[in-house]
């Protein structure tokens, strides 16, 4: 462990992130330049920065906002795109990323951000942090650009796991409704259930019964749920959690992404068209500028790990400085709310309420028991 002689008082009295320096395509001074951004925006935020000290203590020194704000931690390996997992775990250890979840978990920080490996990143964190009691699979929730008044909702799993079960699609339920009360301050939540139709006899056997137990927790998790949704849903005023297994909600944000860049190059390509839609831009461009910020993936840059004794932030890989500035921000935001103690606390209280559900007497209908339980 090293730290420069100013760094030393980077821990007093701010909310403080553990950053994998290391992890992202574009290297460590971009991870440097998104932090330095964040502590320039926010004097509250301190940080631990994981990776070769001989590379991060210069590219440091730079950035005068950064002057004791920054404990800089040794860690001479650094995990690849193309690492497994498995090798990860095994071999990991004097890593970046291994150190920074590291922090996290002795107390020393209280979120971890990376923008490093997905599946590396996913398989040290539930080794080192361990998964919350009654969670059977952690999910990955990210903050998808909407028509709903808070811009944003709020949709998981994007890949953590390709499969889940309808017990496994109720926990999400229930930790996507943690993350937006706590994260976007949405007091009641809307569930929705990603299906391919709205109708309640489509979809799989496992979504009908995930149907019904999301139900049937709503009044006594405090949410709405509004029953099944489609893709075109996902960014609509429908629902404010979108609730889907790995496999199909990470084909629809890659879709998102690929969708959104295409009609970019087609805006670009139409306006250069003519001398007169050049015109049109150039009268334009104050709305396209909003337009462009309003719809910038570096700005909700951030995948959340739920599910885990700790708060992990999945940065992605190609993030620059802007990108990396707004993971610290969504951690800073997780960090002051608390969400890591009052998701567990959620979890605990949904396993109680199921052992609750599960000691009835048995009825003809246990669907119909069950949604009698909830709404005591």
């Amino acid at each position: 462990m090293t730290a420069a002689p100013d760094n030393l008082n980077a821990t007093a009295g701010r909310t403080i992130i553990s950053v994998d320096a290391m992890g992202g395509d574009a290297g460590p001074a971009a991870v440097v330049a998104g932090i330095a951004q964040s502590a320039y925006k926010n004097p509250d935020i301190g940080f631990i920065l994981h990776g070769p000290s001989a590379t991060l203590e210069p590219l440091v020194a730079r950035r005068k906002d950064l002057a004791g704000r920054v404990d800089i931690r040794n860690a001479e390996d650094v995990v690849t795109m193309e690492d497994k997992p498995s090798q990860v775990m095994r071999h990991g250890k004097g890593t970046s990323m291994w150190s920074a979840i590291d922090a996290v978990r002795a107390g020393e920080a209280t979120v971890a951000v990376s923008c490093g490996n997905t599946g590396a990143l996913m398989a040290l964190s539930m080794v080192r942090l361990r998964k919350l009691p009654g969670v059977n699979r952690p999910a990955i929730a990210i903050l998808w650009p909407s028509r709903n008044p808070q811009g944003f909702n709020v949709m998981l799993d994007v890949g953590a796991d390709i499969r889940a079960d309808a017990q496994d699609l109720l926990q999400y339920a229930l930790m996507g409704t943690s993350y937006a009360r706590n994260g976007m301050d949405l007091p009641r939540p809307r569930i929705g259930l990603l299906n391919v139709g709205t109708e309640e006899h489509k979809g799989r056997a496992e979504l009908k019964q995930a149907h019904e137990l999301i139900g049937a927790f709503a009044e006594k998790a405090d949410y709405d749920f509004v029953g099944f949704v489609e893709g075109g849903d996902i960014p609509g005023n429908v629902a404010d959690v979108i609730v889907t297994d790995g496999f199909t909600g990470n084909v629809a944000i890659k879709t998102g992404e690929g969708t959104a860049s295409l009609i970019g190059d087609l805006l670009r390509e139409a306006f250069k068209f003519s001398p007169l839609s050049r015109l049109a831009s150039i009268l334009a461009l104050t709305s396209l500028r909003r337009l462009q910020k309003r719809i910038d993936p570096r700005r909700v840059n951030g995948g959340v790990f739920l599910g885990l004794n700790g708060t992990v932030v999945k940065s992605h890989g190609s993030a620059d400085a802007i990108g990396v500035s707004a993971a610290v921000k969504l951690a800073f935001q997780l960090a002051q709310s608390g969400f890591s103690e009052k998701l567990a606390a959620r979890v605990a209280s949904a396993e109680q309420l199921a052992q609750d559900v599960n000691d009835q007497p048995e009825q003809d209908d246990p669907g119909q028991h069950q949604k009698g339980q909830a709404t005591q």
